[in-house]
C-alpha cells in the first residue's frame, strides 16, 4: 500500500507566517480581554444604586420628563441591547457626556490622563533607580543588617496607609518647613503660562524653556512623586532580591567564581543578566498599578489626574466618566502587559 506523503508535513513556517499568527493571537487577547471589561464595567454601572435620570433632570421633575430623559437615554430596553449600544459607542471613541463637567467624557479623559501619567512614570523610576540596586544588595549581603534593612524598608512600603504618609508629608515638609508645593499640580500664577503639548506640566515647561513654571511643578510633583515611588520601590527591590538569590544559588554561579572571576562580573554580568528578562514584568506591572491605583494619592494632594476624576464622579453619580474612566485605565493595563511581553522577546529571542 502505497502512502501519499504531505509536501507541508515537517516544513517550517516562515518567520512572517508565525508573526502574522502571534499578531493575530494577540489581537484576539486584547479584544476578548477589554469585551470582558467593557460588560463588566456596564454591568456594575447598571446595577449601582444610582439612577441617572435623577442625575439629569433632577429630583423635582415631573414623571413626564423623567421618563422622556429614561426614553432618551436608552434606559426602556433590554440590557443586552444597551450593552450593544454602548460597545458600539465605545469602539467609536464615544463615552458619552459627563454629567458632571458637561464635556463629552473622552475630552475630559484627555485632561486628566497625562497628569496621573506624569505622577505615575517619576515614581516607577524612582523606584526602579533605588529599588533594583537595593534588592541586589540585599541579596549579595544576605543575612547581614544590610539586608534586614532591605527587607524593613519594603515591609514598611507595603503597611503604612498611603493617606497617612501622604497627611504627614503634607504637615512637615509643605506645612512645617515649607520646602514643597502644596497640593495641585501648580500654584495659580503659573497656571496656563506654558502651552499644553503633552499635558505634562514638567515637559511642557522644559520645551517651552519656562524653568520658573518648572521649578514650580517640580515642587508640587515631588512629595507625591516620591510617595508613590517609595510603594513601587518596595515591590521592585523585594521582587529582585527575590530573583537575585535564586540565581546566586544556581550551579553556574559557584563555576563562575571558581574561575577566578571577579564579584562585579559574577553579580552584574552573570546573575543579574539573567534576571532582566522577568524584572521587566515586575517594573511594568508597578507602573501599570500606580497608574490605576494612585488614587488615594491623588485625592490627598487634589491632583487631577484619572483617579481622582473617576472618584469625584462616582461621589456625583456621574456613571458615564466612571464607566470611560475605568475602561481606559482597564487599556493602558493590557497594553503596558502586552508591551512587557515584546520587550521579553527583544531580551530573550528564545521566549515563545
Amino acid at each position: 500500500m502505497t502512502t501519499v506523503s504531505n509536501p507541508t508535513k515537517g516544513r517550517r513556517r516562515s518567520p512572517f507566517y508565525r508573526f502574522a499568527i502571534k499578531t493575530l493571537q494577540t489581537l484576539a487577547t486584547i479584544a476578548v480581554t477589554m469585551l470582558g471589561l467593557l460588560f463588566v464595567t456596564f454591568f456594575i454601572g447598571r446595577v449601582m444604586p444610582v439612577d441617572p435620570v435623577l442625575s439629569i433632570v433632577g429630583e423635582r421633575a415631573s414623571k413626564e420628563i423623567y421618563d422622556n430623559a429614561y426614553r432618551a437615554l436608552g434606559l426602556d430596553k433590554p440590557l443586552i441591547v444597551q450593552f450593544f449600544y454602548y460597545l458600539r459607542d465605545v469602539v467609536q471613541g464615544d463615552f458619552g457626556t459627563s454629567l458632571r463637567t458637561g464635556f463629552p467624557v473622552i475630552n475630559d479623559i484627555k485632561r486628566v490622563f497625562p497628569a496621573t501619567m506624569e505622577l505615575a512614570t517619576i515614581g516607577t523610576i524612582m523606584g526602579v533607580v533605588i529599588g533594583v540596586p537595593l534588592g541586589v544588595l540585599a541579596a549579595v549581603k544576605r543575612g547581614t543588617w544590610i539586608d534586614q534593612v532591605a527587607r524593613v524598608v519594603a515591609l514598611i512600603g507595603y503597611s503604612m496607609p498611603v493617606f497617612w504618609i501622604g497627611l504627614i508629608g503634607l504637615l512637615v515638609f509643605y506645612g512645617i518647613l515649607g520646602w514643597i508645593g502644596g497640593p495641585g499640580r501648580l500654584d495659580i500664577f503659573y497656571e496656563d503660562l506654558v502651552p499644553q503639548v503633552t499635558g505634562m506640566i514638567l515637559i511642557d515647561s522644559a520645551l517651552d524653556g519656562n524653568w520658573e513654571v518648572f521649578r514650580n511643578a517640580f515642587s508640587h510633583i515631588v512629595l507625591p512623586a516620591s510617595l508613590l515611588g517609595y510603594y513601587s520601590l518596595a515591590y521592585i527591590s523585594r521582587m529582585t532580591r527575590s530573583f537575585m538569590l535564586e540565581q546566586l544559588g544556581s550551579e553556574y554561579i559557584t563555576t563562575a567564581r571558581v574561575k577566578g572571576l571577579s564579584e562585579w562580573n559574577v553579580i552584574w554580568k552573570h546573575a543579574f543578566a539573567n534576571i532582566k528578562v522577568p524584572l521587566i514584568t515586575v517594573i511594568a506591572l508597578s507602573y501599570a498599578g500606580l497608574l490605576e491605583g494612585s488614587v488615594l494619592t491623588e485625592i490627598i494632594f487634589s491632583w487631577p489626574g484619572i483617579g481622582s476624576y473617576i472618584t469625584t464622579s462616582l461621589l456625583s453619580a456621574d456613571m458615564n466618566a466612571v464607566m470611560g474612566g475605568t475602561v481606559v485605565v482597564g487599556l493602558v493595563f493590557v497594553l503596558l502587559n502586552i508591551f512587557a511581553e515584546l520587550l521579553y522577546k527583544f531580551f530573550d529571542p528564545r521566549a515563545t
